[in-house]
Parts: C-alpha cells; structure tokens; sequence
C-alpha cells in the first residue's frame, strides 16, 4: 500500500442536504447565523447576493445551486460560513455546521475517477471517518472563477 500523500489537518465540516463536506479550518474566517441576502443583478448563477458583515460586502455563494443540489428553504441551523476563496472573503450557505474535527492523512483518499455530478476537481480528498464520508473540497476551485465575475 502506498504512503498517504495526504497531511493530518483540522476541517470544518458541514451539511448540504444529507451530504457532508469539509474544508480547511485555516479557510474558514468565521461561521455566522443564516441572513436575507440582498440580490444582485447579473451577478451570475451561483451567488445568492450579497451581506454587509461589520461593513465589509461578502458575496454569498450557493454550493447547493453548483453541486446541482435541491435547494431548500433555511433553517434555523442554516449558516454562512466566511471563507477565503483565492483573494477573496465569500459566504457559503449551509444546511448546518456539525463540528470541526481532526482527519488523520491516512483516512483520505484521492477521489475516484468514477465520481459523477460533482466535478472531481472541485475535491480535494475522500476522509472515510467512522460514522460516513467527509467530501473535502477545494474552495479556490469550486469558488474562484465565478467570484471573479461577480464581484
């Protein structure tokens, strides 16, 4: 068996729908309570719009709508996680935040060429935790390109 190419790293991890994903945790700004957006003409498929967060304008950007996810109504556990994507702060909204948890290198596997509907590019690793499997994703990826059109 090959060595893990994969380091040790601390996730934030969170719901879309019944789906579980991570990120980063040196990624994450900050996680805060779900708020109205205020739209934006032609800002592109993927942003709900915009909030102002102690003065600074984050762009709120639906995974669920470039995953191709059923989008659902909020909730009360329904959050915007701050992220830095690239150069840029954006908000991503989630169904719930569960935890920030620690995922060994050697639970993560490089994601299958036979994963479909998620473009594998967007992943950076498959964590194969106890209970289910953590989809870590790569902001700069899955975000980049459609921030820098919108903002």
């Amino acid at each position: 068996m090959e060595e893990s190419r994969f380091n040790e790293g601390q996730y934030v991890v969170f719901l879309l729908g019944k789906e579980v994903f991570g990120v980063e945790i040196n990624k994450v700004k900050e996680i805060i309570v779900y708020q109205e957006t205020t739209k934006i003409p032609g800002s592109g498929d993927f942003i709900d719009g915009i909030i102002n967060l102690r003065g600074y304008v984050i762009p709120i950007f639906s995974l669920k709508r470039k995953f191709g996810f059923t989008e659902t109504e909020c909730t009360k556990r329904t959050r915007i996680v701050v992220v830095e994507a690239g150069d840029n702060l954006v908000g991503i909204e989630v169904d719930g935040v569960s935890e920030v948890i620690m995922i060994p290198g050697n639970v993560i596997e490089k994601p299958s060429a036979i994963i479909s509907g998620i473009d594998s590019n967007y992943i950076s690793g498959i964590a194969k935790m106890e209970d289910n499997l953590v989809t870590l994703l790569d902001l700069e990826k899955v975000i980049g390109n459609n921030i820098a059109l919108a903002v």
